[in-house]
């Protein structure tokens, strides 16, 4: 009727076609996973790298050009940090809305385009205000881009595939990222303004590609159903939290968030300097091992987690976080020593080890338990768990050490990590199991055998 068409149908239709279950839980390598993905699904994911370039060159940098460069007050600048997070947090639900009425392509043209003229204002911001409204368009595309990619790549990406692509994107992403910082590392200088204008542009203009893709090869790829009857079930937001299985997702979002990712930017280096009394270049050597060790892994985790429970995977991940913590606790008794550099460094790479087990199976589960009129929304409230912790983690730290209660601090990140195996347990009792990863054709034969 038109020309524009939805590709999850057509994805399983071409999986059919040659003869293998779309969900099943064959071990594929990178090889096969690329042949086995529909063509839109190869354009989002070969250009992932390159779009987190820019982001990865600035990212480290934001708040050093805003106090060091411009000049802002330092507590000004934090401001202008945390604004971003803000904005983000304020916009995804109403985001989510907007997806899944007018689909995740058009929300995702106009948060680009925020980015791009959010990046472009702060490359020349030198007064505060200016900088305030280039920051509220970064946090604007932050805030729709988490929803609208993932509701886009699960239109596009189904069964036992969506879990293995997330991974990869997952390890993609902090491959960009992380040589995006090495390279900003070498080329910014604070005593050259224009060297941190640069990067800003740099940012602005790995933001056109994924602009191209929704305007060129994605143009026809939509995330809502073309016609028929409203989802009467679908309701709200309040109606899809109150799902039992959401409800514990999301808490467990939170809680992985807080204790994870809301402490690499501020507790853990904050416990590394003053704590266990590393030097920059540890800590700069721990950020690069965590990047290593993600992209090295990921798709080897992938192998050993296919067709397991998600919510199994999620229990080995909070123990592996625990004894991570446990051991940067313990980089914190020997300060200022090899031993403490060993701990610090190790800290990162076995954290990165759980993070290749949280990135493929929590977007998973969400976007299994969503329908084609809901998924917006059920990504909203994955993206607003996780910036909730990402908001929430820094200011306990920084209460907690700030207190000098290090113990206090590595005991709360130690006893997060178990709280989110247990969340996981309970999870596992109410979520379906198609989603938490286990096979329609497992389920149907432990069903016989029950009835047996």
């Amino acid at each position: 009727m038109v020309a524009e068409y939805r590709f999850g149908a057509g994805s399983a239709g071409r999986a059919a076609d040659v003869g293998r279950p779309w969900n099943t839980t064959e071990v594929i390598g990178m090889s096969s996973f690329w042949k086995a993905l529909p063509t839109e699904g190869r354009w989002l994911l070969s250009t992932v790298a390159i779009q987190t370039l820019g982001r990865g060159m600035t990212l480290p940098f934001t708040i050093i050009y805003l106090h060091e460069v411009r000049g802002f007050d330092l507590g000004l600048s934090g401001a202008l940090m945390s604004l971003i997070a803000i904005t983000g947090l304020v916009v995804t639900g109403p985001g989510g809305t907007l997806i899944d009425r007018f689909g995740a392509r058009r929300v995702l043209i106009t948060g680009l385009l925020a980015m791009i003229a959010g990046c472009t204002l702060l490359a020349y911001a030198t007064h505060p205000a200016v900088a305030t409204v280039a920051v509220v368009l970064i946090g604007v595309n932050f805030g729709v881009s988490w929803p609208g990619f993932n509701a886009l790549i699960a239109s596009v990406v189904e069964g036992e595939l969506r879990q293995q692509y997330f991974g990869v994107n997952f390890a993609l992403v902090n491959l960009g990222i992380g040589v995006g910082g090495i390279v900003g590392g070498f080329f910014v200088n604070v005593d050259d303004p224009a060297t941190f204008t640069t990067i800003f542009l740099i940012d602005a203009a790995t933001s056109l590609i994924p602009l191209a893709l929704l305007l060129g090869p994605l143009r026809r790829v939509r995330t809502q159903p073309d016609h028929g009857p409203a989802d009467e079930t679908a309701g709200g937001y309040r109606e899809i939290v109150r799902r039992p299985a959401v409800l514990w997702l999301t808490l467990l979002t939170f809680l992985s968030v807080f204790i994870g990712y809301g402490q690499l930017e501020a507790g853990f280096p904050a416990f590394a300097r003053q704590v266990a009394e590393v030097s920059t270049q540890v800590v700069g050597i721990s950020f690069a091992v965590n990047t290593a060790v993600i992209v090295l892994l990921q798709f080897a985790v992938l192998r050993l987690i296919s067709g397991k429970r998600r919510t199994r995977v999620m229990q080995v991940m909070a123990l592996i976080w625990a004894l991570s913590w446990v051991a940067l606790g313990a980089a914190g008794l020997l300060p200022d020593s090899l031993a403490a550099a060993i701990g610090v460094i190790a800290f990162m790479g076995v954290f990165a080890f759980g993070e290749t087990m949280l990135q493929p199976t929590v977007p998973a589960i969400y976007n299994d338990l969503a329908t084609d009129r809901t998924r917006g929304r059920y990504n909203a409230i994955n993206s607003a768990a996780f910036q909730g912790g990402a908001i929430a983690g820094p200011l306990v730290a920084g209460l907690l050490l700030g207190a000098g209660a290090q113990g206090w601090f590595i005991g709360v990140m130690v006893a997060g990590s178990l709280a989110v195996g247990v969340l996981a347990l309970v999870l596992e009792r109410v979520v379906p199991s198609e989603a938490s990863g286990v096979p329609l054709h497992r389920t149907e034969e432990v069903a016989g055998e029950a009835a047996v």
